[in-house]
């Protein structure tokens, strides 16, 4: 019997209630059976870096799951490139985020989640701290599986596509940065998760 860990991170000012999270955790629970049990892990991220990456290493080092398969939506790709990194295990990268300092410097200051009308402040010292997470090269070109869509208003496919040389790519014709149409390709997320 083996069991896998599934770990889901959501994107800057996102949250688990975001629909590609609730589709993916539906399709996984689908997916497990007695023989082959999935655990579904979803957290909400913090708008440290550092602190969020450490809720997350944690709850990773508790499990008893055999695997764990990380998958990150945005910023939350830019934190599966890392975890992918530190565990030698397989991610899914959403219309990641591959350079998240650079990206996210301009939005330092108060900021309110999507979903909510929360605010938290995203620090100065928080650029430094993913500065600290960055993965400059990916090590097994094969762990990893890119949705990119040239249709993304907020980010460079050409730059996704560029940062994961020789894994498995999937680039949409159209599509937007929230991958309006995920639901078309979640079959094809759900077989790389699936696949040993």
């Amino acid at each position: 019997m083996s069991s896998t860990l599934l770990v889901y991170l959501h994107g800057f000012r996102s949250s688990p209630r975001s629909s590609k999270a609730v589709m993916t955790g539906e399709a996984v629970r689908a997916l497990a059976t007695k023989a082959n049990p999935y655990e579904w892990y979803c957290p909400q991220l913090l708008a440290s870096p550092k602190e969020s990456m450490g809720m997350v290493i944690s709850h990773i080092d508790q499990s008893m799951a055999d695997r764990v398969v990380v998958i990150g939506s945005s910023l939350g790709g830019f934190y599966a490139n890392y975890l992918a990194e530190k565990y030698g295990c397989k991610a899914i990268a959403l219309n990641p985020a591959v350079h998240a300092a650079r990206e996210l410097a301009p939005h330092v200051g108060m900021m309110t989640a999507y979903d909510s009308d929360e605010p938290f402040d995203f620090r100065p010292e928080y650029i430094d701290e993913l500065k600290a997470l960055q993965v400059e090269k990916i090590s097994d070109p094969s762990r990893y599986f890119l949705i990119a869509a040239k249709g993304d208003e907020l980010l460079d496919w050409h730059e996704m596509v560029g940062f994961y040389p020789g894994a498995q790519h999937l680039v949409l014709e159209g599509s937007d940065h929230g991958i309006a149409d995920y639901a078309d390709y979640l079959p094809k997320v759900l077989q790389f998760i699936s696949a040993k």
